[in-house]
């Protein structure tokens, strides 16, 4: 018996109620992000729409039709300075989680995110026992900078914050062009 094809793709509008409740679903149940009320798909499409603009990737992953999680890469400051560097965001479906499609999904985003002129990607990870988060970024090449203790409080505890990073393409060994 043959196992369906996962296809990696760019996100569409049509993929926004799959994107609502995969990430209302992690906003209620998981310390991956320290959000606590679940936007809506308004707040969502607004989110995408403003990912999108800026040339910067937004992807899913589908699994017969259905969307099993979603990766995107956004500027880690709105400052003009870190536009070279972004931060990745990866959820997924709950029974999609222990299927290594938050490795896929990462991966592709990687090199869409060097493509589009990033020199780091940084993992800003909710929660220091998210050891899934973190192996899946170690097992792609980032490496440990920091930890913010206790910077987040959620389902009644503090949540450290754990900053991984990883240099694409070039990194930081020539001066970046605007634009490139």
């Amino acid at each position: 018996m043959s196992t369906p094809a996962l296809l990696i793709r760019p996100s569409t509008h049509a993929d926004l109620p799959a994107i609502t409740a995969i990430y209302g679903w992690n906003v209620l149940n998981g310390t991956g992000t320290f959000e606590l009320d679940a936007p809506d798909q308004a707040e969502m499409a607004r989110r995408r729409d403003d990912v999108l603009s800026k040339g910067l990737p937004w992807l899913v992953v589908v699994r017969d039709g259905a969307v099993l999680g979603y990766a995107y890469a956004n500027h880690f400051r709105p400052r003009k300075a870190y536009r070279f560097c972004l931060e990745d965001s990866v959820y997924l479906a709950a029974d999609a989680k222990g299927q290594g499609l938050g490795r896929l999904l990462l991966a592709e985003l990687l090199v869409r995110s060097e493509a589009a002129g990033a020199r780091q990607m940084l993992a800003v990870i909710g929660d220091s026992a998210n050891l899934g988060s973190i192996g899946v970024h170690r097992s792609l090449g980032f490496e440990h900078v920091g930890v913010m203790k206790a910077a987040g409080w959620k389902f009644d505890r503090w949540c450290d914050v754990v900053i991984m990073q990883k240099a694409l393409g070039p990194g930081q060994a020539n001066d970046p062009k605007d634009g490139a």
